[in-house]
């Protein structure tokens, strides 16, 4: 029995679709410790609400966790990997911060509102300035989904989108920011970097462009140096908010010292259950945590070249 076969058995997670690295191994994670954050100080998404997710205790509130709270807790023993799952802003103090080689968000609104969602503790202005900090001096982050809901921009929800003050440090951290969505339906991501980690395994077909059912962002604010890595696909799609040219879906940039990793997928379950969906997170969460290499220098221009074409919000 080789590696990758053990750790599935040992695991219990048979029906995983695991990420085999070389000749069967799995991810090359072991020692990294991940934390992966999901307060909601605005809108809860079902994914991360504590109360309908599982009952198999240690982590969260009242002894329960959620829904994608399983899915990275099953990834990370499929990949021997640490991760602590938490909505408490607390543990963004000094103290705590070094312990972790990345951060995941999946988080909504100002995490440092007093006053949330989903009635947890916030993350002080502090551990704000000290999480942007140990990114930029190479901690990693990724972002899922309504990480480019968080910590909104002036202005943010007033005005013509097309012309905005200067992004708030996180969205600019980030490389983007949430504007809006339509209906869930499906629409084609079309892969614009064919070697990205988790796109392109060894001894495996790369992913090609595909079609998936989705609550779909319309994004802004894109920081000018973004690795595309998935464009969102427009045409033919229903709504206001998609009438505009191709825009980044998943990207890759480098912050400073850090690896910053963000994907608009992840709102509905079955998307998180998802053996594509969990191998291009994976592929993203690999290369944040610095355990795989990639070329990530801009594309943007190339693969996106209208990306930044927006309708005013009265449109």
């Amino acid at each position: 029995m080789n590696r990758r076969d053990w750790l599935l058995s040992s695991a219990g997670l048979t029906g995983l679709a695991l990420w085999p690295w070389q000749q069967g191994e799995a991810l090359p994670l072991a020692k990294k410790k991940l934390l992966f954050y999901t307060r909601s100080q605005g809108f809860q998404h079902d994914v991360v609400n504590l109360q309908l997710g599982g009952e198999k205790g240690r982590l969260g509130v009242k002894g329960k966790i959620s829904h994608a709270d399983q899915v990275v807790m099953d990834l990370a023993k499929a990949h021997a990997f640490e991760v602590v799952c938490t909505k408490d802003g607390r543990i963004f103090n000094h103290d705590d911060l070094p312990q972790f080689d990345a951060f995941f968000f999946y988080t909504t609104g100002d995490l440092t509102a007093e006053k949330s969602t989903d009635a947890t503790p916030p993350m002080s202005v502090q551990g704000k300035k000290l999480l942007l900090e140990a990114i930029a001096q190479g901690k990693g982050f990724i972002g899922s989904h309504c990480a480019s809901d968080t910590f909104h921009s002036p202005g943010h929800q007033s005005g013509d989108y097309r012309h905005q003050p200067e992004p708030d440090p996180y969205i600019q951290m980030l490389g983007g920011e949430f504007i809006s969505h339509g209906a869930q339906q499906k629409a084609r991501m079309r892969v614009t970097s064919p070697d990205f980690p988790g796109i392109k395994l060894p001894d495996q077909e790369p992913v090609d462009s595909f079609d998936m059912h989705e609550e779909w962002y319309s994004l802004k604010n894109f920081a000018p140096d973004l690795h595309v890595i998935l464009a969102q696909e427009n045409e033919g799609m229903k709504g206001k908010d998609y009438q505009r040219p191709s825009f980044p879906a998943t990207w890759a940039r480098l912050h400073h010292k850090g690896r910053v990793f963000y994907t608009s997928m992840g709102h509905r379950e079955d998307v998180w259950t998802n053996p594509l969906f969990q191998r291009i997170l994976m592929g993203g969460l690999a290369w944040a945590m610095g355990s795989v290499e990639a070329n990530v220098s801009p594309n943007m221009d190339k693969v996106t070249p209208q990306a930044r074409l927006l309708q005013a919000k009265s449109d």
